[in-house]
């Protein structure tokens, strides 16, 4: 088993070709792990990277970009043995000492790394164009009175809340089904 194994997923709105040209940037690599070194072994174009990594850990580390609703899920994996020299794993003893280092490595890889996706969900964001979204109210005429339509989220499905001034009813809109 791997003295640190991460496992992180983090939801940004943003098309997954931008971060994806962010992911393959050597010089992102460099930021987000500076004691590690990359090696590319699996280029999955949109869809992220997976790499070798030797320096501070030797193993594996990964990012799959998932496309979901509006935006992309990031999974970050990262597995590895800490290392002496760079190249060659060496575990921390089955001890509870060595416990205490694993614990504590992986709790610093897992909050540099959310100080780092945060970082780059605020960057990616702000540059992104917003989304189009439905607006909250419209006011459409029938005859002579007034409607006003309110959309509300229920039950996975959009619902228009018709009001007038002497009824209340809810209906299911049929451009959002």
């Amino acid at each position: 088993m791997a003295g640190v194994d991460l496992v992180d997923e983090t939801f940004i709105v943003v098309q997954p070709q931008v971060l994806a040209g962010v992911v393959a940037d050597p010089a992102s690599w460099v930021r987000w792990w500076p004691d590690l070194r990359l090696t590319v072994f699996m280029d999955r174009g949109v869809n992220g990277q997976r790499w070798s990594m030797t320096g501070a850990l030797v193993g594996s580390l990964e990012i799959w970009i998932e496309p979901f609703a509006d935006g992309c899920i990031v999974h970050h994996y990262l597995r590895g043995e800490p290392s002496d020299d760079g190249l060659t794993p060496a575990p921390w003893p089955d001890t509870p000492k060595g416990w205490r280092a694993a614990a504590k490595e992986r709790a610093r890889r897992a909050t540099a790394w959310k100080r780092t996706v945060w970082e780059l969900k605020r960057e990616v964001e702000q540059r992104a164009r917003p989304v189009p979204r439905r607006r909250g109210r419209r006011v459409t005429k029938r005859g002579s009175n007034l409607e006003r339509d309110t959309w509300v989220k229920g039950g996975g499905r959009w619902l228009s809340k018709r009001s007038r001034a002497s009824s209340s009813r809810l209906r299911l809109s049929g451009s959002w089904q």
